[in-house]
């Protein structure tokens, strides 16, 4: 980010949006007072109600891309209480004040829930809750609602607005759904690649998306069957995914859609053979299990060496596969791994940084890439090996128009007659680029 002149009076309410990798996420985090001045070189002036950002941190509420990155308890209800008694509640407030900022984002699932059993969706409204119930003056977002399902994201963006129309609170929200957010604020900035920041009025309209042609494949044989598979995690009474029938077929592409909580992401890990299933069976067909020397054994049996250049995954947190320092090196990894020769993985890894816009990074840390770039780059190793099977998780999070179209393209690419895809989404626009068939599921299990 640089060269950005930008002034939020008290109260207003600003939507900041732009290209990935443009510095939304840096410009938020300097306005938390949350940048390590060690980490880089700051220019100009930066001040929150006159005084720099690190000197009011209280007052400021912020939600980052990663959920996880906030949770710092291992029950729901201590995690939202534990940002209460940061700021010096008293013991007899903490308890109506979690209740309520539970309520607001529509977390139903109770104080008590352990944290690490939470779907991403989950997670992502117990974080808002945890910055909302302080009653901040200053309301920073990091794309809110990039990981739940449509009503979620409704019920979310509602939430926002009754708590900065009650509380007079400042928001500065970012989020590359720009018309969901419209009706809440007062206008729209967007950060411009090369720096600097041009503003937009509240009826500001982004160019529609750009679908790629669709070209159907008959469906092909099974390559992976998945027989009423599911998981409970350990000390639960409740499934995370309840017994559930998947057949990915060579030439076609299923999306897994349905509402946040309901086992989408645990699905796509059984598949990838990641995760073994605590009910059912994932079988791989004989075009999958061709020269390893235990073909009856499931995926999640086999070795790392051998899902490689079998089944490729795409998590849904990017920075949960990263493995080297460099991004050049993150793409040439996993053809190296497959025995591929040097030259070749070099080719490999040069054309995706290419097609997906990261050459300009080859030589960065992954994890100092944006949540888009990173996006990106986790697609990209995922494709590096030309798996027969990709299992992909909320592929297109975090992504602007132009890279979110060239991201579709290149999976539109990976539906040849030879390859099944899977995508766990809730970005429609995905599903009807996409998809041959769609697989909703249910609604959670109700806790008894």
């Amino acid at each position: 980010m640089r060269d950005v002149d930008l002034r939020i009076a008290p109260g207003e309410r600003v939507l900041l949006t732009g290209a990935s990798g443009s510095g939304k996420s840096t410009l938020l985090r300097a306005l938390g007072g949350l940048l390590d001045p060690e980490g880089g070189d700051a220019t100009g002036e930066l001040t929150v109600d006159g005084v720099a950002p690190d000197r009011c941190r209280q007052r400021v509420g912020t939600v980052f891309q990663d959920p996880d990155s906030q949770l710092v308890m291992t029950r729901a209800g201590d995690d939202v209480a534990f940002g209460l008694e940061n700021v010096g509640t008293p013991p007899e407030r903490i308890w109506p004040a979690v209740d309520a900022a539970l309520d607001a984002v529509g977390f139903d699932l109770g104080r008590d829930r352990p944290t690490g059993a939470l779907s991403g969706g989950q997670k992502q409204r117990l974080v808002l809750a945890g910055a909302l119930a302080p009653r901040p003056g200053l309301l920073l977002l990091d794309e809110p609602t990039a990981q739940l399902d449509p009503a979620g994201a409704a019920l979310v963006r509602d939430a926002v607005g009754r708590a900065v129309a009650g509380r007079g609170a400042t928001l500065v929200v970012v989020d590359h759904d720009a018309p969901a957010w419209l009706p809440l604020v007062d206008r729209v900035v967007e950060l411009l690649p090369g720096g600097g920041a041009v503003e937009h009025g509240p009826g500001w309209t982004p160019p529609p998306l750009r679908f790629p042609g669709r070209h159907p494949h008959p469906p092909g044989e099974p390559l992976l069957t998945a027989d009423a598979v599911g998981y409970t995690h350990r000390g639960s009474a409740v499934p995370a995914l309840p017994p559930t029938d998947v057949v990915l077929r060579a030439g076609r592409t299923l999306a897994v859609t349905g509402p946040n909580g309901t086992g989408k992401s645990t699905l796509a890990l059984l598949l990838a053979g990641l995760r073994a299933p605590t009910t059912g069976r994932v079988t791989a067909a004989p075009p999958l299990t061709a020269g390893l020397r235990r073909p009856d054994r499931p995926p999640a049996r086999w070795r790392a060496a051998e899902l490689v250049d079998r089944i490729g995954t795409v998590f849904q947190q990017p920075e949960h596969q990263f493995l080297t320092g460099r991004v050049r090196d993150e793409l040439s990894l996993g053809p190296l791994r497959s025995g591929a020769g040097a030259a070749q993985a070099r080719a490999t890894a040069e054309e995706l940084l290419e097609r997906l816009g990261l050459a300009p990074l080859a030589e960065a840390n992954p994890f100092t890439l944006s949540g888009g770039q990173q996006r990106r780059l986790s697609v990209a190793t995922a494709l590096a090996t030309r798996p027969r099977v990709l299992v992909l998780d909320e592929p297109t999070f975090g992504q602007d128009r132009d890279t979110w179209a060239e991201l579709v393209a290149l999976l539109a690419e990976q539906q040849d007659g030879d390859r099944a895809l899977c995508l766990v989404t809730h970005d429609a626009a995905v599903v009807a680029a996409l998809a041959d068939d769609v697989l909703t599921l249910g609604a959670p299990v109700a806790v008894p």
